[in-house]
């Protein structure tokens, strides 16, 4: 009767050695356990912080989300006014933060400047820039002109010497007929009064 028994157990005892092994096995065998990587949300953009006066319902200081056009901030003042000059303004021209806004009223004199650019140091940038004396920073708000091309510009000036016209801009690496459509209304090449 014990020779009946003894393979049982050693079956068993096999069985069981299999099962720990095999477990042992696949413990070292497993890829290491890393932490969960947490996504953060996506950051979200600031609005945009304008100031709209003049010639509108509501002037006051409104807040935009990025990418408005100064249509959508004299919409978020209520619309022009009677009395206002719609032709005196861009309307597509894109705001930027910390810009004021004037809606000028049709009476007024068209020599004053419309749109005031963000403050640079103590003096407000005049919507219209002098592109013979306009610093990179200058050249920079204007819509279309990132740093590169506001390099090339003074870089050009410097080997060139002043522009004559706007139109002399086309000669500048970078800057094409589109370019120079969204800005000729924003700069000037001689001295304001």
């Amino acid at each position: 009767m014990q020779s009946i028994h003894k393979p049982v157990w050693l079956i068993l005892l096999g069985v069981a050695g299999g099962l720990l092994g095999a477990g042992l096995l696949f413990l070292i065998s497993r890829p290491p356990v890393g932490e969960t990587i947490t996504l953060l949300p996506a950051p979200t953009n600031l609005p945009l912080v304008v100031y709209v006066s003049g010639a509108v319902t509501l002037p006051d200081v409104y807040y935009l989300p990025p990418g408005s056009r100064v249509a959508d901030a004299i919409r978020a003042a209520g619309g022009m006014t009677d009395d206002a000059d719609p032709q005196a303004l861009n309307l597509a021209q894109v705001v930027a933060d910390g810009m004021r806004i004037h809606v000028p009223y049709k009476s007024s004199d068209t020599q004053a400047p419309l749109v005031d650019l963000p403050v640079r140091g103590n003096e407000p940038v005049s919507i219209l820039i002098n592109i013979n004396t306009a610093n990179q920073e200058q050249l920079e708000s204007l819509p279309e002109i990132g740093p590169h091309i506001a390099g090339e510009i003074i870089t050009y000036r410097e080997a060139n010497g002043p522009f004559t016209t706007i139109d002399e801009l086309l000669n500048v690496p970078g800057v094409g007929t589109i370019t120079l459509e969204a800005i000729r209304e924003l700069i000037t090449v001689e001295d304001q009064p």
